[in-house]
C-alpha cells in the first residue's frame, strides 16, 4: 500500500523529484571527487613540495565544496516542498473522504482512529518522503560510487569492503526486523490513548460527578505506559544500531590503516592513496548505514500507509446519484413507503416496514421507548443513513435521487445532542446561511426563545462560543442549535429530541412560535415528553422498530395501549411530584 500511496501522490511533483535527483547526484559526485583531490595534494603536492599544485588543487576543492553545499541545500529544499505537498494532499483527501462518510463509516473507524490517521499517520509517511529525498537518493550513489573510486585507488585493500559491508548489513537487518512489530504496536496504542483522552475530555462532567478522576488517571497512565513501552522498545533498538554501526566503521577504519601501512612500507601504495581509500571506505559504510536507516523508517511508514489507504479506499455508503433528478417545487411532503433499515452486521433490522406520510405545514411527532428506532428513522430523511429496504421521499422524489446539496437545503435537522462550533453566536447561526443578516438572526433567536439570554450578554451576537458550546448552559446550547436550523429556513424541520433540555414553559412557547411563524413548514418532532407532542397533528408510536400506533393524542389515548402507558407513567410522575 505504501508504494501505491506514494506513486499516487508523488506523481504531480515530478518536477521536484527530478530536481532532487539531479542535485543529490551532483552533490554526491562532488563528495566522491574530493578524496581523490585530497590524495593528489598529499602525493603530488606535499610529498614533492609543490606549493603551486597545492594551491591550485585546494582552490578546485573549495569550488567543488561550495557547489556541493549549494546542491545539498537545493536538494533539501526540493525534498521539503515535495514532502510537505504530499502531506497536504493526503490530508485534504482524507478530510474530504471522512466528511463524505455517513455515520455508518464514522462509527466503523471511530473518531480517535480517524484523527490519528489524518495527523500522526500522515506525518510518518511525510517524514519518510522527506528523509528519502535527502538520504535514500544519495546513499546508493555514495555506496556504489565509493566502491568504484576505492577500487581505482587501491585494489589490494578492496577485500576489506567485502567483509565490512556484509557485517554491517547483517547487524542492521537483525535490528530492523525486530523494530517492525514495535512500530505496529505503537500506532495501535496511539489510537487507544487518543480514544481515552477524547472520552475523558468529552465526559469530564460525568467523571467528576461519579468521582472517577483516579480511575481515569490510571486508565490514561496505562495508555501512556503502553505507548512508552513500544517507543522504548523501538528506541532501544535504534540506540543499539548506531553504536554497532560505529563499531563496524571504526574497526574498518583501523583495518584500512593497519593493512594499508604495510603497503606503504613496501612501496605498493602512497600515503595519499591510503587516506583516500580510508575516506571512500567510510563513505561506503555511511551510505549503507543511511540506506538501512531508511529501512528503519519504512516499516512504520508502511503501517501508517495501510491505515491511510483503508480510509481512502472505503466508499461512503451514502453517495450522490450519477444523475440527480430535477428538483420539484418545494412543498415539504415526506413519505415513508415500507421502509426497513439494518446496521451492518446487526442480527436484525432496527426499523421494520415503516409507512406513513407527513403533509406540508403539519406537525408529526414520534414517540417510543429508548431504542425503538426514533433517531434512526428521522436520520433517513436527510440521508444520514440510507434505507436497506423501501423508500423515503421528499416532495415525491426518492431522497437517494436528489443531489445531496438540494436535499439538505430542503431539510434541517436539530440533533439530540446540541453542538456548537468555536466562534461567536453569529458565526454559529450563520452556519445555516452565510448570507443571513443580523435581522434574520434575531428573528431566528426570537422563535427559538433565545433572544433574552443573548441580549443579556455584553457582546450579544458577537458573544464568544467555546468549542462544543461548553461556555453556555445545555438549554441555551439547544436553543442556539434550533435557531441555527431556523436561519437555514428549510421546508422540513426535524427536531430529534431537541426540546429535552428546555423547561415546559419554554418548550410550549417555542412550539407555539414555530406553528405561528412558520405555518407552511413541515415539522417532525422526536420527543419523550407527552406534553411536547400532545398537540401534534399526527403522532407515531414506535415499539421495537415498528409503528404500533398512528393518530392524534386523544385518539391514541383511547385506542393504543403503548401510548396510554407512556401517558399514564408521565402523568403519575407529575402528580407524585
Amino acid at each position: 500500500m505504501l508504494g501505491k500511496l506514494l506513486a499516487r501522490y508523488l506523481r504531480p511533483g515530478w518536477v521536484l523529484i527530478t530536481g532532487v535527483l539531479v542535485f543529490q547526484l551532483a552533490q554526491s559526485l562532488a563528495s566522491l571527487w574530493l578524496p581523490t583531490l585530497q590524495a593528489d595534494i598529499i602525493d603530488d603536492g606535499v610529498l614533492k613540495g609543490d606549493i603551486g599544485f597545492i594551491w591550485r588543487t585546494g582552490a578546485i576543492m573549495l569550488v567543488i565544496s561550495f557547489g556541493q553545499i549549494l546542491c545539498a541545500i537545493t536538494a533539501v529544499y526540493f525534498g521539503s516542498r515535495l514532502a510537505m505537498g504530499l502531506g497536504r494532499d493526503i490530508r485534504n483527501d482524507l478530510f474530504r473522504r471522512v466528511v463524505a462518510f455517513s455515520q455508518r463509516e464514522v462509527g466503523q473507524y471511530g473518531a480517535p482512529s480517524l484523527i490519528t490517521r489524518n495527523t500522526n499517520d500522515v506525518q510518518q509517511v511525510q517524514m519518510l518522503v522527506q528523509m528519502s529525498a535527502t538520504l535514500m537518493v544519495s546513499a546508493p550513489i555514495l555506496a556504489i560510487g565509493g566502491v568504484i573510486f576505492a577500487i581505482r585507488q587501491d585494489v589490494g585493500l578492496s577485500w576489506l569492503m567485502g567483509v565490512s559491508v556484509p557485517v554491517l548489513l547483517v547487524i542492521v537487518s537483525l535490528i530492523v526486523v525486530r523494530m517492525v512489530p514495535a512500530f505496529r504496536a505503537m500506532q495501535r496504542r496511539i489510537d487507544r490513548i487518543n480514544q481515552v483522552m477524547r472520552e475523558q475530555l468529552t465526559g469530564i462532567r460525568v467523571v467528576r460527578a461519579f468521582v472517577r478522576e483516579r480511575e481515569e488517571r490510571n486508565r490514561f497512565e496505562k495508555g501512556s505506559a503502553d505507548v512508552m513501552e513500544s517507543a522504548v522498545t523501538a528506541g532501544n533498538l535504534m540506540a543499539i544500531m548506531f553504536p554497532a554501526v560505529m563499531v563496524v566503521l571504526n574497526v574498518s577504519g583501523a583495518a584500512v590503516i593497519w593493512f594499508g601501512a604495510f603497503q606503504v612500507q613496501d612501496g605498493d601504495a602512497q600515503i595519499g592513496t591510503l587516506f583516500a581509500f580510508l575516506t571512500y571506505m567510510m563513505q561506503i559504510l555511511m551510505g549503507v548505514m543511511m540506506a538501512t536507516f531508511m529501512f528503519v523508517m519504512i516499516p512504520r511508514a508502511a503501517v501508517c500507509a495501510n491505515r491511510i489507504g483503508e480510509v481512502l479506499n472505503t466508499e461512503p455508503s451514502v453517495v450522490a446519484p450519477a444523475e440527480a433528478v430535477e428538483a420539484p417545487a418545494p412543498e415539504g411532503r415526506v413519505v415513508f413507503d415500507h421502509v426497513d433499515f439494518a446496521y451492518p452486521g446487526a442480527a436484525e433490522p432496527v426499523l421494520h416496514d415503516i409507512s406513513f406520510t407527513v403533509e406540508p405545514g403539519t406537525t408529526t411527532a414520534i414517540i417510543g421507548a429508548t431504542g425503538s428506532g426514533k433517531t434512526t428513522l428521522v436520520g433517513l430523511i436527510p440521508r444520514l443513513f440510507d434505507v436497506t429496504g423501501g423508500q423515503v421521499s421528499v416532495d415525491g422524489v426518492d431522497v437517494r435521487s436528489y443531489d445531496p446539496d438540494e436535499l439538505w437545503l430542503r431539510t434541517g435537522i436539530v440533533q439530540q445532542r446540541a453542538f456548537l462550533f468555536s466562534g461567536t453566536i453569529a458565526s454559529n447561526l450563520r452556519y445555516g446561511d452565510e448570507q443571513a443578516t443580523d435581522e434574520q438572526l434575531w428573528d431566528a433567536l426570537e422563535i427559538a426563545q433565545a433572544t433574552e439570554f443573548v441580549r443579556s450578554m455584553p457582546e450579544q451576537l458577537a458573544a464568544p462560543i467555546a468549542q462544543g458550546g461548553t461556555n453556555v448552559s445545555g438549554g441555551q446550547r439547544q436553543r442556539l442549535s434550533i435557531a441555527r436550523a431556523l436561519v437555514h429556513r428549510p421546508e422540513v424541520y426535524i427536531f430529534d429530541d431537541s426540546f429535552s433540555a428546555l423547561d415546559l414553559r419554554t418548550d410550549a412557547q417555542l412550539r407555539r412560535a414555530l406553528k405561528e411563524r412558520l405555518p407552511e413548514a413541515t415539522r417532525i418532532i422526536v420527543a419523550q415528553r407527552v406534553s411536547t407532542i400532545q398537540h401534534a397533528d399526527q403522532i407515531l408510536v414506535l415499539e421495537h422498530g415498528r409503528i404500533v400506533g398512528v393518530g392524534t393524542h386523544d385518539e391514541l389515548v383511547e385506542t393504543n395501549d403503548t401510548y396510554r402507558e407512556i401517558v399514564d407513567s408521565q402523568l403519575s410522575a407529575t402528580e407524585a411530584a
